[in-house]
């Protein structure tokens, strides 16, 4: 469980990030949702409301991405790596105001055991939508200022936290196209003896075309996908 006090007080804040920075925020404040996927949620309302921290951080290699691999016995996106995150809890507070920012950083600790004091909140994405397991979710930007030891807190939800270097993300022998059975495709990255596909790839996919930072790679390059998947 989240220790007290640790996100009270959430709030965005631009000032002090890093320069190379300036691009994703630039892209945070202007792109549509539209631009981000087809899916969005539902105009009823329906769809468990929920958060994923998209945190920047810069390590040896420069700027990188903290991800983690969901455990193989979960019920929903099993194996698949991922962006910390999951579902607001009432304590979180109001969905359509700080209660994102709040689950986004109590799933993060919970998940990866990191610091949320560490880091700053600079943006938040339009919300979207994840048909196959019916969540509507609100990607949270931050900025790793302080970074603290990270780790697999809970075996039963994680199956390892690791950092992907930006450089790595954007190189073109890195990328692919994942092809569903359903006959979906979506990009992909082979980074970290891993496959980031899905909505996690969807968003690390258009946060690097906005920002400026991808380079042509060759979206023949398939991958094929389970049917479980």
């Amino acid at each position: 469980m989240t220790r007290a006090g640790h996100t009270e007080g959430v709030a965005l804040r631009k000032e002090g990030l890093p320069g190379w920075l300036d691009p994703v925020v630039h892209a945070v404040e202007t792109v549509e949702p539209l631009q981000l996927s087809r899916f969005l949620p539902p105009k009823n309302g329906a769809g468990r409301q929920s958060a994923v921290l998209v945190l920047f951080g810069e390590g040896e290699r420069g700027p990188e991405l903290l991800l983690m691999e969901r455990a193989s016995s979960l019920r929903s996106h099993a194996g698949q790596p991922s962006f910390p995150g999951g579902a607001l809890d009432p304590e979180d507070g109001d969905p359509k105001g700080d209660g994102p920012l709040r689950a986004a950083l109590r799933e993060a600790e919970e998940e990866t055991g990191l610091d949320p004091r560490g880091v700053q909140l600079f943006g938040v994405l339009p919300k979207l939508y994840i048909p196959v397991s019916g969540f509507v979710v609100t990607p949270v930007l931050g900025w790793w200022r302080e970074p603290s030891p990270v780790a697999v807190v809970d075996p039963n939800e994680t199956a390892r936290v690791f950092t992907v270097p930006v450089a790595d993300l954007t190189d073109p022998d890195n990328r692919a196209t994942t092809v569903h059975p359903s006959g979906h495709r979506g990009p992909a990255f082979l980074v970290e003896s891993a496959l980031v596909w899905g909505f996690t790839a969807g968003i690390i996919d258009r946060l690097l075309h906005f920002a400026g930072w991808e380079r042509p790679w060759d979206r023949e390059k398939h991958v094929p996908l389970d049917w479980r998947a």
